[in-house]
């Protein structure tokens, strides 16, 4: 049986609902031989996510997703394998950004409660041991009745330019690649074709190698097969590695599985490897 990874998961320290050490103990029982947590914005679960992988098979990668913006476009920014003594350069490169996230939260709050959706701060923190964020308003929205699924919240209530949500400004994804390498961790573009057009990534990857970047995500839950055949073609074209993961979110996004996203994905041991290879982690 051929080895597989997942460089790509959230725990409850963002907007996923397991815990680090239940991601570890999931991907065991899954058969995944490397799991990179990549909660968006935070090293908070890290910690317990590498002690957990101590007492594991799996092997434990430590990165982060980052919330980037690209000529107005929402682009997020994986790195991986981040050495534990940068890990809380991480919390302090993104600390403007999360407190302008966390206005841009409670603003939404109370415009929903304005119009008559009755949610609260408290009720929405509760479900993170991180910082919230929409996914975990669209939680409360989904139990208090207001929406069936997450997903309908994301369509209607909390869609930007809806008249609730208004977006926090982001840091610039060049920025976030440069951070990642002045660390000499390993900068990733996540699922791109969610993002940004083939026409708009011609332009963008040339841009984000400039600055450093070493990899797309070019196997990834959403993608369709003919999207993962455009992600191969421009990662081959611009000189770049392939990543590849779940986006897995547990309860939050029930329809995915880790390390095996709606039932068909498979990401290669070899990913792994080559992410190992663009930076300094120890071996």
């Amino acid at each position: 049986m051929k080895k597989k990874c997942d460089l790509h998961c959230h725990s409850l320290f963002s907007d996923g609902t397991l815990t680090p050490a239940e991601l570890v103990k999931l991907a065991e029982e899954k058969g995944i031989s490397a799991l990179a947590l990549t909660d968006h914005n935070t090293s908070s679960g890290l910690k317990d996510f590498m002690d957990a992988g101590k007492n594991s098979k799996v092997i434990t990668v430590p990165g982060c997703e980052f919330t980037t913006e690209w000529h107005g476009k929402e682009v997020h920014i994986v790195g991986l394998f981040f050495r534990e003594e940068y890990w809380n350069e991480i919390e302090d490169f993104m600390e403007l950004a999360k407190i302008a996230k966390l206005n841009s939260n409670n603003r939404l709050i109370e415009n929903l409660n304005k119009a008559g959706y009755e949610i609260s701060v408290e009720e929405v923190a509760a479900l993170t041991d991180g910082n919230y964020n929409r996914a975990h308003v669209a939680r409360v929205l989904m139990v208090k009745g207001y929406v069936k699924s997450v997903s309908e919240a994301f369509e209607t209530l909390l869609k930007e330019g809806n008249g609730f949500y208004f977006p926090a400004k982001r840091i610039q994804s060049a920025m976030a690649v440069r951070f990642i390498k002045t660390y000499k961790a390993t900068a990733i573009v996540a699922h791109p074709l969610l993002n940004l057009t083939p026409e708009e990534l011609e332009v963008f990857l040339p841009e984000m190698k400039e600055a450093g970047l070493d990899a797309m995500e070019t196997h990834y839950t959403e993608f369709t097969e003919e999207m993962t055949g455009i992600a191969v073609s421009l990662a081959e074209k611009f000189g770049i590695k392939q990543s590849g993961g779940s986006d897995y979110h547990g309860k939050t996004k029930p329809w995915i599985e880790l390390g095996e996203g709606r039932g068909d994905l498979f990401v290669p041991y070899s990913f792994y490897e080559d992410m190992l290879e663009c930076s300094d982690y120890p071996r």
